[in-house]
């Protein structure tokens, strides 16, 4: 490439009458380049290479997390990064800045609780795998008002049991309980809303009354009251969702689930707020009331009918109890864990593990020892019984 000095020489011998050809032999180039810089009038400007940007090759990775409506670049940053880029987080900030104006969203007044006042409790679902198949996971989502911190649990079923099972973990998780709990208006917690106000399920009010807070239902068509609440359902699955897409069993999922919320949920400056939600909660915390010494009982309560061969059905199987319960009811327990355990008048009288409907009766030998004495009585009678019996007729 010509220099800005080959060009002044160029241009001073071309003035002198110089051939090109004999120009361009003085300066070792070519003629036609001793030609094209006459006729430019200067020396050739050198093209700056346009560097290619680190993010180019993954643009369409962060479009297609954008149109699934994941809006967070730490999130979409640990996405890229699995697919190799090398890049920083500012460049990323700046590509999906322009884009923000298109991110679909709902206006909302926003209600701030203070310290200790409010859980807010939401259910919601997501498809993901576990144990490599396709797996519909429901999640209970607890979040504090004032902190903003919040625990989920995931589960294969939304139904009262596990709405109790999911609140109990979040007020162990926090180590504490908040005045009040407000909930959307499945039927484990609001049976109907009345003129006088809502008809809460009778053993939600149980389990209130077992912590000590007191039930808080939204008014009908107006889930948005948990605001704060719905929108951690969208974090979770925007965030937790994106980074975990697989897991070997539920208790995996839920132990990642809690390493998760230490990790990233507890640790992040809320964008509202401008705080790190751990530090606002240790303000919440001393708030909080304590928990009971006793866990409440979040197992399925149903009552059963002992048959007179001293089994109870349960769920397409039969479990023995003792044999002098034959023909009377018992309350059965049935824990979310498997167990099945039988009650008479409030005493644990069986214990069983409960097995798949088909896979036969679950029998405890010692249940059943006084029903084998008695029906072998029966058989023993002497001989000569028989034998009187027959010279009277």
């Amino acid at each position: 490439m010509l220099r800005k000095e080959d060009f002044m020489s160029i241009k001073s011998l071309h003035g002198c009458g110089v051939y090109q050809k004999d120009i361009a032999l003085e300066l070792g180039v070519h003629p036609k380049t001793v030609g094209r810089a006459l006729k430019r009038g200067s020396a050739p400007r050198g093209l700056r290479r346009r560097r290619s940007s680190k993010l180019g090759p993954f643009k369409a990775t962060v479009d297609r997390l954008l149109g699934e409506g994941v809006w967070n670049a730490v999130v979409i940053l640990r996405e890229i990064q699995a697919e190799g880029y090398l890049g920083g987080k500012t460049i990323l900030r700046q590509y999906i800045a322009p884009k923000r104006a298109l991110r679909p969203g709902r206006a909302t007044v926003r209600f701030e609780t203070g310290p200790g006042k409010q859980l807010q409790s939401d259910w919601g679902e997501i498809e993901t795998r576990i144990a490599g198949e396709p797996t519909k996971v429901h999640f209970l989502v607890n979040q504090l008002g004032y902190s903003r911190r919040f625990h989920f649990w995931c589960t294969e079923r939304e139904d009262a049991e596990h709405t109790y099972e999911g609140l109990i973990r979040s007020l162990e998780y926090f180590g504490g309980v908040p005045r009040e709990v407000l909930v959307d208006n499945q039927k484990s917690a609001v049976l109907e809303h009345r003129s006088g106000g809502p008809r809460f399920n009778e053993r939600f009010l149980d389990l209130a009354a077992h912590y000590g807070f007191s039930p808080r239902a939204c008014r009908p068509q107006r889930a948005r009251t948990k605001g704060k609440d719905e929108r951690m359902v969208g974090y979770i699955k925007g965030h937790f969702f994106v980074r975990y897409r697989s897991f070997e069993s539920w208790e995996h999922l839920n132990q990642l689930a809690e390493h998760w919320l230490a990790q990233e949920a507890d640790p992040r400056l809320h964008g509202t707020l401008k705080e790190v939600v751990i530090e606002r909660f240790a303000r919440e915390a001393p708030h909080l009331g304590p928990l009971p010494l006793h866990r409440y009982d979040t197992s399925y309560y149903e009552v059963r009918h002992v048959g007179w061969d001293g089994y109870v059905d349960v769920r397409g199987n039969r479990y023995s109890v003792p044999g002098e319960l034959a023909g009377s009811s018992v309350a059965v327990r049935i824990g979310l864990e498997g167990t099945l355990r039988v009650y008479h008048a409030d005493r644990l009288v069986a214990s069983h593990a409960l097995r798949p409907a088909g896979q036969g009766w679950v029998t405890m030998p010692e249940h059943h020892a006084g029903l084998w004495r008695e029906a072998l009585g029966v058989q023993r009678r002497p001989l000569e019984v028989y034998e009187e019996a027959g010279r009277w007729s």
